[in-house]
């Protein structure tokens, strides 16, 4: 389930869990006054290695045929031509 930042006039900030198909909070639960949710900065983004290009993640069958093209001097765009 997602954490949603919310903020009490009252309490300050704090996190709530629910699901997505729920409605957004309208009173605190902890002292009942009004809240208003803020937009969250966790996003939770993953990036591998020194970058994060779809070629690097490449199989290592597509691997091995690019290493075979370049040992031989055709890319895939001259074979085609040809």
């Amino acid at each position: 389930m997602p954490t949603y930042e919310y903020k009490c006039e009252k309490c300050g900030v704090f996190d709530y869990f629910q699901s997505i198909k729920e409605d957004a909070l309208t009173v605190c639960p902890q002292c009942g006054s009004a809240v208003k949710r803020l937009l969250s900065r966790n996003v939770n983004v993953i990036y591998k290695g020194s970058g994060f290009y779809t070629t690097e993640y490449r199989s290592s069958e597509y691997k091995s045929k690019a290493g075979e093209e370049k040992s031989s001097g055709t890319t895939a765009a001259a074979a085609a031509a040809e």
